[in-house]
């Protein structure tokens, strides 16, 4: 079977077919890949079947591969395993928080690149999908007015504005807990070196330095909401095997709800950023 690439969205997303397995571990295909994220940034193999060795090897052809807490897995602590089963992960108590829009590594100087997974075992619940969208096409669409209203302007992300969205109301030690993790300031928007830019919203993002609470949460919410219009985004339908990888730093994403008895089970490797927030 030949291989074939299909363009998604509007804006976002490349589908491959007819690669699989160690066949990624190639320099010309990550080259290709590289590509294909830097224009439409994400890219689905479909039904890849990639073994965690070669999710290993294809991770550093792309980019370098970055050690992932709590992983579980001593024979790769490049790969950790997304599940809401706390038996499988301990981190499976926080992926309920992962169901909001968000960017990961907002609280760092410098953003991981991108972001691999792969479908070990889908849902059997109907959720877990995964959605994307492009905050690059959705800075590019805005007016001059609008890039102008928002040029210049900072955002404190932390860990405690994405655990509020989903416990509104927590202790005083559940708070005290969230406030541990560091806190970053960061431009709304993010100028890379090539000069292209995005916009750094989502889950993370709590407050508008210099602006009221509400004044601020308004923005960040019209802002959000503008970003995660159709022509900006890309749903992707999990089938076993399938590999996904996005530019994670001008892609927000999240997944569509799923149960904590779900099957749905996700091997995942990051890639160290490359620029830092500016």
């Amino acid at each position: 079977m030949g291989i074939t690439v299909t363009e998604l969205g509007p804006t976002t997303g490349v589908a491959i077919e007819g690669l699989s397995g160690s066949q990624l571990v190639d320099r010309s295909v990550a080259d290709e890949c590289l590509a294909h994220l830097d224009r439409r940034g994400v890219v689905i193999y479909r039904e890849a079947n990639i073994n965690d060795d070669d999710l290993v090897a294809f991770t550093r052809l792309l980019g370098q591969a970055v050690p992932l807490p709590m992983g579980g897995d001593p024979d790769h602590p490049e790969i950790q395993r997304i599940t809401r089963d706390a038996s499988q992960s301990p981190l499976a108590a926080y992926r309920e928080a992962t169901f909001f829009w968000h960017i990961d590594g907002t609280t760092d100087e410098v953003p991981n690149k991108g972001t691999l997974l792969t479908a070990r075992r889908v849902s059997d619940d109907g959720g877990g999908d995964t959605e994307f969208a492009n905050t690059f096409a959705a800075y590019e669409a805005l007016s001059d007015a609008e890039k102008a209203e928002i040029e210049g302007l900072r955002v404190v992300h932390s860990f405690a504005a994405s655990q509020l969205l989903v416990y509104p109301n927590p202790s005083e030690k559940e708070r005290a807990a969230w406030d541990r993790n560091p806190s970053r300031e960061h431009p709304l928007v993010w100028t890379r070196r090539s000069g292209r830019k995005s916009l750094l919203v989502g889950a993370t993002a709590g407050e508008v330095t210099g602006r009221s609470a509400e004044e601020g949460r308004a923005l960040l919410d019209r802002l959000l909401e503008w970003s995660t219009q159709p022509q900006f985004t890309l749903r992707h339908q999990w089938r076993q095997g399938d590999l996904v990888i996005w530019d994670n730093t001008g892609m927000l994403h999240r997944a569509l709800p799923y149960s904590q008895a779900s099957a749905r089970l996700m091997h995942r490797t990051s890639l160290a950023g490359e620029e830092a927030v500016a």
